[in-house]
């Protein structure tokens, strides 16, 4: 399990990288959100995760906050993060395929 100290630079990371301007829209054609909103959406989710489990913790420490609350929200951040890790590993793999097409 990573320390405190890794999730909170984790999370940093992750506000940085929301907070740097990725572009939100559509696509020019109208079809739908562009790639990069829904992986700013995506990114978005797995932060508020993150914080919801943080505040939980905190609470529980203070003595505001039962255990099963915070392990859920524990649970629910490792579900966001361990889907996130799976989708950035599918679309490198996506880009190595296409890098190894032959022209």
């Amino acid at each position: 399990m990573a320390s405190p100290t890794v999730a909170a630079n984790a999370y940093a990371s992750l506000a940085k990288i929301m907070d740097s301007g990725v572009a939100a829209g559509k696509t020019p054609e109208g079809d739908g959100p562009s790639f990069s909103a829904v992986l700013k959406d995506a990114l978005g989710s797995v932060l508020e995760s993150g914080r919801k489990s943080d505040a939980q913790t905190v609470a529980m420490a203070s003595g505001k906050a039962n255990v099963m609350d915070v392990v859920t929200a524990v649970a629910d951040t490792d579900v966001a993060v361990s889907t996130l890790v799976s989708v950035r590993d599918r679309v490198i793999q996506s880009y190595e395929d296409i890098m190894r097409m032959p022209i």
